[in-house]
């Protein structure tokens, strides 16, 4: 139901019928409620919380690129807390106010801290040989129920390992 790298590990929703895709689809943006991400960031980011906003456009290679001004692309706001950090990674739970594609890997490329195995953004290491972003907690508005759920998956250990 919401999209997520292929290397991303973590929360992921699926639905049961057609039906039920398209009323998720349709009110993704009301019914969800809360979508935080854990993220392996290269290089140890200095501030302890922090805040993305820029507009997002793609280019005809695919890629995402990040501009501080209004260039007509898609507006798009991220929030990050520094977990822990060393001098070559941080850990970060980075919270998405909107979902744009590849929004977290562009931001974090934005601030000059990579995400650890993203060479598309940046990145210059890959201790983890996969892409260091992990969907940590997805709530939302069951569609039937109406009922706030909420699904979180344990964070990694390697993710810590590399962040002592």
């Amino acid at each position: 139901m919401h999209r997520l790298d292929r290397d991303t590990s973590g929360v992921m929703l699926f639905a049961k019928s057609e039906e039920l895709k398209e009323k998720l689809q349709n009110d993704w943006k009301d019914i969800v409620k809360e979508r935080i991400y854990t993220a392996l960031v290269e290089g140890e980011i200095k501030n302890d919380t922090g805040t993305i906003s820029s507009w997002l456009t793609e280019s005809k290679a695919m890629k995402v690129h990040s501009s501080p001004k209004d260039n007509g692309g898609q507006h798009a706001v991220t929030h990050y807390r520094k977990i822990r950090a060393n001098k070559d990674y941080s850990l970060l739970e980075v919270q998405l106010e909107t979902g744009r594609k590849n929004q977290i890997r562009v931001h974090m490329e934005s601030l000059g801290h990579p995400v650890a195995g993203d060479k598309k953004y940046g990145a210059h290491t890959n201790p983890l040989k996969r892409l260091g972003l992990h969907a940590s907690t997805l709530a939302f508005i069951h569609p039937v129920t109406g009922e706030l759920v909420r699904f979180s998956a344990p964070v990694p250990k390697a993710f810590l390992l590399y962040s002592k």
